[in-house]
């Protein structure tokens, strides 16, 4: 039962088959820490950290590189317009930092995100700003070999036309970038989508020298440097958002092939965008979300983690708050099925083999998780169900080994007492009354044939 993947840059499924039998290369473009970490970012990062896991679950020792965007963000469209102004230099400006200071604390913001949603560390996590000598040495190489020169005084960039293979994974090609492009000329650009190699800045708040003068590096330079470093010419699988295949990742691409002569990434991985009630995130719309902010509503992180496997990462995750209600309730349900479940050891090789053949199929979470409830919901001996969801959370990262049942406080249980007392005497608005005093301290009251049942909130 091989695994198999969508790959951007065929367009189709293939079986995955890394360039060592059991060894994988992956890496994930990680954050540029200018701000928090939106649950949009979030979406992408988790199903970056459920392949490495569908990976490890078949076998493979996986090597994860994420790295860290802490300069050099200067988008196309700034080049053009000459901002000169990177989104760690506004952010630095903004609250009144040093760059330095802005990363540090945004990307402490960041890993703690990941931990609430029991992501698996990278075992390599570059900064941009501690790797600024292979990425001089990378423009060299393409300046040896023909594909660097200047635009104006100020930009180092890359010649696109010269690397006849542009366009390979976004599918588009020189022509329509010409006749489309809706960027401004930019004095001395051959062509409109050349990118920046080098930004000659000495007054920028973070530069270094090199021999184009002192500046910094361009985005796209930093991720193809950064993970030929730590992984080699050639990256087995290589995760990002939709947003990131034009032009980052096409950029990648051409940069990273021209200096190797070798293929830079054997699959490409890319996750749709992220909707709030069937629209785009943005703070003019007021709905973009934090995991913090889901938290200060009372929900468990990990039920956000719980909505992304319910979603194919090749769909939109329409985030609404009724979903992720519905997510709390159901792995609250999940985790205290198994947490009264006894310990075993014996596993259900039926299932394990369902499973097996769902994650592996494109990682089609929804579908694992469908094989989740059939196994709970089946008449096999509990302490195998148990067995085999603990094997089966090594992808899903639910952290069901971990979860521990509490108990309800004795005010609780005494709000019980008097909201079934409210009942009996049929005072239904006395009794929702207690029963949103429950609610509040943490519990949810559901009635049965046999009495009153207390769930976590």
């Amino acid at each position: 039962m091989k695994l198999k993947l969508y790959n951007t840059l065929t367009k189709k499924i293939e079986e995955f088959k890394p360039l060592k039998t059991d060894y994988v290369r992956q890496y994930d473009c990680g954050p540029t820490v200018y701000w928090y970490a939106h649950i949009g970012n979030m979406w992408r990062y988790v199903i970056s950290d459920l392949c490495r896991r569908v990976l490890e679950y078949n076998g493979y020792q996986v090597k994860q590189v994420m790295n860290i965007t802490d300069v050099g963000h200067l988008t196309e469209a700034d080049l053009a317009a000459d901002t000169g102004e990177d989104k760690m230099a506004v952010a630095a400006k903004r609250e009144k930092k040093t760059p330095e200071q802005i990363a540090a604390f945004y990307t402490r913001a960041f890993f703690k995100d990941t931990q609430r949603l029991n992501f698996l560390r990278p075992q390599v996590i570059p900064q941009a700003t501690k790797h600024i000598k292979p990425m001089i040495e990378l423009v060299k190489k393409l300046e040896k070999k023909g594909y660097a020169y200047w635009a104006g005084e100020k930009y180092f960039v890359f010649d696109i036309d010269k690397f006849k293979n542009y366009g390979q994974l976004s599918g588009k090609n020189l022509a329509e970038l010409r006749s489309g492009a809706r960027l401004e000329a930019v004095p001395g650009k051959k062509n409109p989508f050349d990118f920046a190699l080098w930004i000659k800045d000495p007054k920028h708040l973070m530069h270094w020298d090199s021999p184009w003068g002192k500046g910094y590096p361009g985005w796209h330079l930093e991720c193809s440097a950064m993970s030929m470093q730590y992984l080699g010419p050639t990256l087995d699988i290589h995760t990002g958002g939709e947003d990131n295949i034009f032009p980052h990742h096409e950029n990648e691409i051409a940069q990273s092939e021209a200096a190797t002569g070798k293929k830079f990434v054997r699959y490409w991985l890319h996750v749709r965008h992220n909707l709030v009630n069937g629209v785009k995130m943005s703070k003019s719309k007021g709905n973009v979300y934090l995991i913090q902010d889901l938290i200060d509503k009372g929900y468990d992180p990990l039920a956000f983690r719980y909505l992304c496997l319910t979603v194919h990462y090749q769909k939109n995750l329409n985030f609404t708050w009724d979903s992720l209600t519905s997510a709390q309730r159901t792995l609250n349900k999940l985790q205290e099925q198994v947490s009264q479940w006894p310990q075993g050891k014996k596993s259900l090789p039926r299932y394990e083999k369902d499973f097996l053949k769902a994650i592996n199929a494109n990682l089609d979470l929804p579908q694992a998780l469908a094989v989740v409830w059939d196994l709970v919901k089946s008449n096999s001996p509990e302490s195998e169900k148990k067995a085999t969801l603990l094997q089966f959370d090594r992808v899903l990262g639910l952290g069901l080994e971990e979860y521990r049942s509490k108990a309800p406080s004795i005010k609780v249980k005494a709000l019980v007492k008097e909201r079934e007392k409210w009942r009996k005497q049929k005072a239904w608005q006395k009794a929702d009354e207690v029963r949103q005093a429950i609610e509040k301290l943490g519990w949810l009251v559901e009635d049965t044939d046999q009495g009153s049942k207390l769930k976590p909130v």
